[in-house]
């Protein structure tokens, strides 16, 4: 009989609705698993056992008073985790940092109220990089985030915590937030599914601003029906948001996209990244040829391309990344309690004008306007989503020089963040394994606004090349 986290999330829905399993037990067999094995995995910056009860004791008595199961809000009962980035109102929010470990936060993100009102059970805040800086999920607040395919490599970040919950069974699907890869580089590391949205599907209120839109939150999940599932629950839009997408026509739904045929694509691929000095390990590769091969066995046309985003783009995306910890109320004499990578962050930023702010995000635009086109002409885009297999924990910080960090996160992640600053939607479908068990992702990039026809081509690649049978040794 398999056990409660061998289900899918809609598996456990459906399971809960039809009264053959009860949202308490569901909760309680979850926080065992937190209990028993993240000390070693590293998921959780904080576990809300209390309010997960309270959460799950209510569901079950919504679902037994209900005369119309289907009439209930549609994850009610479900299981999951938040990321210590987004406001939990009245839970303690660290943002990842030493600064901010008794912080609580006051109100609910606009995806939280969401998902609140979808009908979830909490189980926690899963563990970030401060401020989400980095693409590794190492901080002063909790234990590093380990992929469980191998307890010595990182989850992967900036969702690292959400991504090693999800693949170790600690929770069947979780909230994450991509602002330069932070969904898809963790799920690639996992071996999970996870989707970026299209810039402005999903609101940042009521707080952090989207003045260039680069962040989004995003699904992450074993199988692309639940990513696509939650994506339908997370969509919000608020007004002041400067960036909006419309929602799927009425009446369909990005888990009914999922359930369709894509049709017969024509899919772009290149492996160049924008970073000097970037080298792609030969397992990436071969899985990106593996799975190129796979789209043409499924009836796709594939055409080599170069890329469309030129070196000089890194310059001016760094000169925007530097502002982010300035986003963050930090006080001058809160600063030397920062990771130094943050710290060095903070410096470069604060020495920017604004003309020379306003100058990067102008050259960002321009690099959009230049690319889109070409990107745009085809139904997806087929590029490995990291340079290489899981990172060994300590491996970006081991000389303890900040720059040499970031240099080493720029070659390690150099593929996905072009897409954040594009804004279109994208992908890591966890296709491919190497001959030592660890997960290789591969991303695939749509046009602006279509999450369905990615949706759907992972589906595809789902049935063709199963992977949610595959469980780490953990499990």
């Amino acid at each position: 009989m398999p056990q409660i986290h061998d289900l899918t999330a809609i598996e456990l829905s459906a399971a809960m609705r039809a009264g053959e399993l009860s949202p308490v037990d569901v909760t309680e067999h979850y926080l065992e698993r937190i209990d028993r094995l993240d000390a070693r995995l590293g998921a959780f910056v904080t576990v809300t056992p209390d309010l997960a009860r309270e959460q799950a004791a209510e569901a079950e008595r919504r679902l037994r008073a209900a005369a119309d199961p289907a009439a209930l809000p549609p994850l009610l009962g479900l299981p999951v985790p938040i990321k210590d980035l987004d406001m939990l109102a009245g839970v303690r929010l660290t943002w990842g940092s030493k600064v901010f470990t008794d912080f609580v936060a006051p109100v609910d993100d606009a995806v939280v109220a969401r998902l609140r009102a979808a009908g979830i059970v909490v189980l926690g805040k899963t563990n970030t990089p401060e401020f989400g800086l980095s693409c590794h999920t190492e901080n002063g607040v909790a234990p590093p985030a380990r992929t469980p395919w191998d307890l010595g490599r990182s989850a992967g970040g900036s969702s690292g915590g959400a991504a090693a919950a999800v693949a170790a069974g600690l929770a069947p699907i979780a909230q994450g937030s991509d602002g330069g890869g932070s969904v898809r580089i963790p799920c690639s590391a996992c071996g999970l599914f996870g989707i970026k949205p299209t810039r402005g599907r999903i609101s940042k209120a009521p707080v952090a601003p989207d003045l260039i839109g680069l962040g989004t939150a995003g699904p992450l999940a074993r199988t692309v029906r639940d990513a696509a599932w939650l994506l339908d629950a997370m969509l919000v839009q608020r007004p002041g948001d400067l960036y909006t997408a419309p929602p799927p026509p009425p009446g369909e739904t990005f888990l009914g996209y999922a359930e369709r045929e894509p049709g017969r694509l024509r899919i772009a691929r290149f492996a160049t990244t924008t970073v000097p000095g970037s080298e792609v390990h030969p397992d990436v590769m071969a899985a990106y040829e593996e799975t190129s091969k796979l789209l043409v066995e499924l009836g796709h046309e594939v055409t080599d391309i170069d890329s469309p985003f030129p070196a000089d783009l890194i310059p001016q995306f760094e000169k925007v990344w530097a502002t982010m910890p300035s986003l963050y109320p930090v006080t001058d004499d809160q600063v030397d309690r920062l990771e130094p990578l943050t710290r060095w962050l903070l410096e470069r930023g604060r020495r920017l004008s604004a003309a020379e702010y306003v100058a990067a995000t102008a050259a960002l635009q321009n690099a959009v306007r230049a690319a889109l086109p070409l990107l745009e002409s085809y139904d997806a885009v087929l590029n490995p989503t990291i340079a290489q297999p899981p990172a060994p924990i300590g491996h970006f910080t081991e000389t303890g020089d900040p720059a040499e960090e970031f240099d080493r996160i720029k070659r390690f992640a150099g593929y996905p963040a072009p897409y954040n600053v594009t804004g279109q939607p994208a992908v890591s479908v966890p296709t491919e394994w190497t001959a030592d068990g660890l997960p290789i992702g591969m991303m695939l990039a749509g046009r602006t606004g279509d999450e369905k026809t990615l949706i759907s081509l992972s589906a595809q690649l789902e049935a063709a090349r199963p992977w949610a049978h595959r469980t780490p040794p953990m499990w």
